[in-house]
């Protein structure tokens, strides 16, 4: 399977902290924000990732992530000229994708909660048809929204509606099969001159082929595009790591854990960070290898 970061767009919302980068390199806390969307792909056991961004960003991604072998993956680079809505991805990148099943998240989005891996690996084993995540939210008439009939099946999804006819939102993280391109190209530009996402998962649900994954309340799904927003963020992941002593999304860390990078290699990236990051990443090989040697131990 193949993944896609949508990194595009001109943040304007965040301007003028936007101005001189792109607001998926800016940090929320320790960490450049394309670090979250990076760590979902990752859990899905998705390790050929595509980034799509623009003409004068794109060289600062490169210098952040490099082509990824570091962490033993492998990133690759598009530019979006001008932003024609996020179904616009699967246009660039058909060439990427290769009739290949793919997902999809925003730069933006932050996701966390318990038994959340679990849930992107069985998602990330389908070979057909579609799924999406909703997320209860109070202000549904900002997203796309879904809605249930009484056995809890997806009947509708609507963009933005006036009277939302449920308070569950589609997430900006979506899970495709490889027919994915050939209905992208299907799409006709809305009234706001893009290509839907929306209309796209409606395609997959119109055939019977989208599954809506429910993030329930021992979940966190942060949209960063705003001030208020990426505070937020910043805040909670704070406090997430304060409290528990571990980082989240710490590439590094989830190369390795995933079996990607050998103990070594993280070793030698730790070396990169003469600070709390690095100490962070020597800390759990030390862990690591307590455990072993305990494990070993005959008493």
């Amino acid at each position: 399977m193949k993944g896609i970061i949508l990194a595009g767009g001109a943040g304007s919302r965040l301007y003028p902290a936007s101005l001189p980068i792109s607001k998926i390199l800016l940090p929320v806390y320790d960490k450049p924000m394309i670090y979250y969307p990076i760590t979902t792909l990752l859990l899905a056991g998705i390790r050929d990732i595509l980034i799509i961004t623009n003409a004068s960003d794109i060289q600062n991604f490169e210098k952040v992530l490099g082509d990824g072998s570091q962490i033993g993956v492998k990133f690759s680079y598009m530019i979006q000229d001008v932003p024609r809505g996020i179904a616009d991805s699967f246009l660039i990148a058909q060439d990427f994708i290769n009739n290949e099943p793919c997902a999809l998240i925003l730069g933006d989005n932050i996701f966390h909660g318990f038994g959340f891996s679990s849930m992107l690996k069985r998602v990330g084993q389908k070979t057909t048809g579609a799924t999406v995540f909703g997320y209860a939210v109070n202000d549904p008439h900002r997203f796309g929204v879904v809605e249930f009939d009484n056995n809890n099946r997806a009947i509708s999804i609507e963009e933005k509606p006036q009277n939302p006819r449920s308070n569950y939102a589609v997430t900006g993280l979506y899970f495709y099969d490889k027919n994915v391109v050939e209905y992208a190209k299907t799409l006709k530009p809305s009234q706001r001159g893009e290509l839907e996402i929306t209309d796209l998962n409606n395609i997959y649900l119109k055939n019977q082929k989208l599954d809506v994954e429910i993030l329930g309340r021992g979940f966190a799904w942060l949209d960063t595009g705003t001030f208020e927003s990426l505070l937020q963020a910043a805040n909670f992941i704070k406090s997430m790591e304060i409290n528990t002593g571990m980082k989240i999304a710490c590439i590094e860390e989830v190369a390795w854990r995933m079996g990607y990078i050998k103990e070594e290699q993280l070793l030698d990236l730790a070396k990169k960070y003469n600070n709390d990051y690095g100490q962070y990443i020597k800390k759990i090989v030390q862990t690591s290898a307590n455990k072993r040697l305990n494990s070993n131990t005959v008493v």
